[in-house]
């Protein structure tokens, strides 16, 4: 045995542990849709990972997204629909067609006389012209099966988050000049959608008519998206930051009331906002990146 083990030992692994004898009875229950949730669980720890710095540990996360790869082919190989070796052939291929600047004759092999001059917006120009080929190839025209006109917004993944769909969609409005002029006009939008749920919440009749606040805050939540597009920010990587912060000035502070005998719940709102500035500020002192 080698002294590492390498992707075609992975392979086996798996296919060990979907042998219909002998295998796990938990992957052997699996099909495609139930592993849908832990691969984009580990996607997400793979993110959390680089964005908390954990480099060491970052091998680990992205073995276990590795694995959705290999479980997913192992599928398709039982099926008769594709393996491994296709889900790499595929995307090698792809990622060739698409980088003609780099591989001028469509082989791997293939060197470019020099790349001097071509930006990375060039190269994403490049990038949406192949894309759109390679569909119109497949003999998928833009538009749809209800016949309707092409659009910049065609083949936006739909099940996307929604904050990173909202910046696909508002990068591709962009594109054809349909954007903000500048950012202080994004804020400005936000203050104006704000005011405009303060309004629908203040029009309630009652807990269940939320129709009209839940229109509005997807506004505001929408432009908060666009906002964070002028300032180079990433919306969703901004989210995870504050949730991060958030847990651990809250786990600070629940430490700091066991360790003085006091009980969080029924705490007056008061005293509670006393106990948080107290656990904002140990906790940022300890991890000011977050700060």
């Amino acid at each position: 045995m080698s002294s590492q083990y390498d992707v075609q030992d992975l392979l086996e692994l798996m296919d060990r542990l979907r042998d219909p004898e002998t295998g796990c009875p938990w992957d052997l229950k699996q099909d495609y849709r139930s592993i849908v949730p832990h691969t984009v669980e580990e996607t997400y720890e793979v993110a959390d990972a680089i964005e908390r710095g954990d480099l060491a540990h970052l091998p680990d996360e992205l073995g276990d997204l590795l694995f959705q790869v290999v479980f997913y082919a192992r599928l398709g190989k039982e099926e008769g629909r594709f393996d491994f070796d296709a889900v790499v052939d595929q995307v090698t291929r792809k990622l060739i067609r698409r980088h003609p600047h780099i591989f001028p004759d469509g082989t791997l092999e293939s060197r470019p006389a020099s790349v001097d001059g071509m930006t990375d917006s060039d190269v994403l120009v490049n990038w949406d012209r192949i894309k759109a080929e390679e569909a119109k190839a497949r003999g998928e025209e833009p538009g749809g099966a209800d016949d309707a006109p092409a659009s910049q917004l065609d083949d936006i993944t739909p099940g996307l988050p929604a904050f990173q769909k909202a910046a696909k969609l508002q990068k591709r409005a962009a594109k054809v000049g349909f954007d903000w002029p500048d950012t202080g006009m994004v804020f400005e939008k936000l203050a104006e959608e704000s005011r405009e749920l303060r309004a629908a919440y203040s029009a309630m009749k009652d807990e269940t008519d939320t129709d009209a606040v839940e229109d509005e805050l997807g506004d505001l939540l929408f432009v908060a998206v666009n906002l964070s597009r002028f300032l180079g920010v990433d919306a969703e990587q901004a989210l995870r930051r504050s949730n991060r912060k958030f847990e651990r000035r809250f786990r600070r502070m629940e430490t700091m009331l066991a360790e003085e005998g006091v009980e969080l719940a029924g705490q007056p709102v008061e005293q509670l906002e006393l106990f948080w500035q107290d656990a904002k500020q140990r906790s940022d002192a300890d991890t000011p990146e977050d700060a």
